[in-house]
């Protein structure tokens, strides 16, 4: 898959609600789009998106056909404990891309 960026405070108060981003570069091929060959470009989107925070799930989305090229994820939640946040996209084939960053809770 492509490179993914993430954005999220390194440190944050305890109970504060950060706002937390995700973007990777694909380019969520619908699969109805004719080639310069005459024939169908592949379909390749990625399906789905799922953030967790200390190994637990805190955000998912299943994504379609009509999401843009780049798919740009914001969503908030509770800095409750320091720890890692994850990121995971997975495409139609079943490639997954992932990420991290660590927050610091005080």
């Amino acid at each position: 898959m492509a490179r993914a960026l993430v954005n999220v405070p390194k440190m944050a108060r305890q109970g504060e609600v950060v706002e937390i981003k995700a973007m990777i570069a694909h380019p969520m091929e619908t699969g109805y789009r004719i080639g310069p060959n005459g024939s169908n470009i592949p379909r390749d989107i990625i399906r789905r998106f799922a953030c967790s925070y200390n190994g637990e799930e805190v955000f998912s989305a299943d994504l379609f056909p009509a999401v843009s090229a780049n798919p740009f994820i914001a969503f908030t939640l509770v800095a409750t404990t320091s720890g890692t946040i994850d990121f995971t996209w997975t495409d139609d084939v079943g490639k997954i891309q992932t990420a991290s960053a660590m927050i610091t809770v005080n």
